[in-house]
């Protein structure tokens, strides 16, 4: 872990990805100063919430379905991965229900893959200039997130990232210039988090160079 961190940019963070990895391995990183953990199984979040020290903070960032967003409304610190405004609203209700506000990004699908989720460009500008998003009292957005095509193609990586960059000034130009909270760009994972900070992410996410290779051959136990 203090090997990714000491490449890190001072304005960076790491979001160590903690998913499907046992509670030692997060509590080893937890007692070596780490405090931010990224899921992305809601079941497993809210039991590993439970076991661990409350100053946690719990980043959810797989595809989440509407219907799991209430288990982990009251503790949640971000969701990264919105990538509709139904699941917006539904955060938003379930924010409102236990007296939170709580910070989201707006998923960006610049991948050249049909597999990955996410508002392209233009369905993102289109949501939010329709406003019916700042009626939400429940949520708020804070930044993008976005992931790069799965290749080794390092100038096609570095061409995306640019373009969800370019696309979050556009967006905090036009929608959150007067919104500070607006500054959070998630982009970058193990195998190319490198690359991500060069082009203006302010958060990684990185797991197999934190906690090692997990055998995903063997059920998950805590």
């Amino acid at each position: 872990m203090q090997k990714v961190k000491a490449t890190l940019k001072p304005d960076v963070r790491l979001v160590a990805v903690s998913k499907f990895h046992p509670l030692t391995d997060l509590q080893e990183a937890y007692d070596a100063g780490q405090r931010v953990f990224g899921e992305s199984h809601v079941q497993e979040l809210v039991a590993k919430q439970e076991a661990l020290p409350k100053d946690i903070e719990w980043h959810f960032i797989g595809h989440l379905q509407t219907n799991k967003v209430k288990y982990m409304a009251s503790f949640v610190s971000l969701i990264h991965a919105v990538d509709s405004l139904k699941l917006l609203k539904e955060i938003d209700k379930q924010a409102q229900k236990v007296g939170r506000v709580i910070d989201v990004l707006l998923q960006i699908h610049v991948a050249a893959e049909e597999t990955k989720f996410g508002f392209t460009p233009d369905e993102v500008t289109e949501m939010l200039a329709e406003d019916e998003w700042r009626g939400l009292k429940g949520v708020r957005i804070v930044g993008l997130m976005a992931m790069a095509t799965n290749t080794d193609d390092e100038v096609q990586i570095a061409n995306e990232f640019e373009r969800v960059h370019e696309l979050f000034g556009q967006l905090k130009e036009r929608f959150f210039a007067t919104e500070p909270a607006f500054k959070e760009l998630s982009m970058g994972m193990s195998g190319d988090y490198l690359i991500a900070q060069e082009h203006g992410s302010t958060m990684v996410r990185v797991g197999s160079m934190v906690f090692g290779e997990r055998d995903y051959s063997q059920p998950f136990r805590l």
